[in-house]
């Protein structure tokens, strides 16, 4: 259950980066915004990589956006799985990818802490995001919705609400 949930999570995510790839190539077309490379120099420092001063790591950039939007989605198809589905659950796996990113871009030195940025930039980034976030919900959802509702749900339907007498479901 839980591996196949992985791979199915992994789907989804690639689904919803080029979901909000597509999103994001939209709004720049509108607003004339350019790419950020933040994505492929973080990945290079990672990596241990040179940077070249002058030239964007245009390669670096496609991997790291597309890499960490397919394996965070193993992380929503294991919360699918699991019984965690919905829009709640999609915003909680957008926190998690929001916090991804800034834990990665800040202990580099690329990135600077989002409430430091401009209101308009953080504006952009954290509604990429959620396209992100809600269209692999949607998909993972979909996908675990095919081997019923999951223990957590399992277990909610056993009385509604939060009750200290209701015990875990069998195994």
């Amino acid at each position: 259950m839980w591996l196949r949930a992985v791979v199915n999570g992994t789907g989804a995510g690639l689904v919803g980066v080029l979901v909000m790839t597509a999103a994001e190539r939209l709004e720049q077309r509108r607003t004339g915004r350019p790419d950020s490379h933040v994505p492929g120099r973080t990945l290079l420092r990672l990596a241990g990589l040179p940077e070249r001063p002058g030239r964007q790591p245009v390669a670096a950039n496609l991997a790291m956006h597309v890499g960490q939007g397919v394996l965070l989605g193993s992380v929503r198809g294991v919360m699918a799985a699991a019984g965690l589905r919905g829009p709640w659950a999609s915003a909680m796996f957008w926190a998690l990818r929001l916090t991804n990113d800034q834990i990665l871009e800040n202990a580099t030195g690329v990135g600077a802490p989002p409430w430091t940025w401009p209101r308009r930039e953080l504006a952009v980034d954290l509604a990429h995001k959620a396209v992100y976030a809600f269209t692999t919900g949607l998909v993972a959802d979909a996908l675990a919705a095919r081997e019923g509702p999951g223990p957590g749900r399992r277990h909610a339907n056993l009385r509604a609400g939060r009750h200290e007498n209701v015990g875990p479901i069998p195994r």
